[in-house]
């Protein structure tokens, strides 16, 4: 499964992804909006890459890709759908590293991956969760057409954090969410 956008391919993660991972999960600024700790090693990219991204497709289907710039073929972040069991939710999420930051990357890399991943698997409703200090998330968000629905706290998270969100049209038979 492989997605072309303007200046980017999105694909599914594999464990060789691990090293070009590491400054998505370590870097302070990449990292300051998640709730995260930074991770430091190739081998805890590996695990961590096998905890979500690859457990995420092998159980429902779909989850957050890996984004090449096609200008440079390196992996430059991740975008894309998971599912929030705790939540019972689809939310859209994206992570780049500092020198893409202000490209559209975020915007483009997202939009193709809920517009792939809603016909594929029917999904009605996707939200984003963003700590409302985080403008450029929130404008990523408006520009994907989900809206503010409410403040929430979650456990184990640090800082309370906005819920928005959007209805999808119905793309494909048989719903993975509500």
């Amino acid at each position: 499964m492989e997605l072309h956008t303007p200046q980017l391919i999105l694909r599914r993660f594999t464990l060789d992804d691990a090293e070009a991972f590491l400054p998505l999960v370590s870097l302070p600024e990449v990292i300051r909006y998640t709730g995260e700790a930074p991770r430091s090693t190739v081998e805890e990219v590996r695990e961590l890459l096998s905890a979500r991204q690859l457990r995420d497709y092998a159980v429902h289907g779909f989850g957050r890709l890996a984004c090449i710039e096609r200008s440079t073929g390196r992996l430059v972040g991740f975008s894309g759908l998971k599912f929030l069991e705790d939540m019972n939710e689809i939310d859209v999420g994206y992570r780049f590293l500092p020198d893409c930051w202000g490209k559209g990357y975020a915007t483009e890399s997202a939009r193709a991956a809920m517009q792939y991943e809603v016909a594929q698997h029917g999904i009605r409703r996707v939200i984003g969760l963003v700590e409302p200090a985080n403008g450029g998330s929130v404008h990523v968000l408006s520009k994907l057409g989900l809206t503010f629905e409410k403040h929430l706290s979650l456990p184990d998270y640090p800082e309370d954090i906005d819920l928005y969100a959007a209805a999808m049209p119905i793309a494909a038979a048989g719903s993975k969410n509500t």
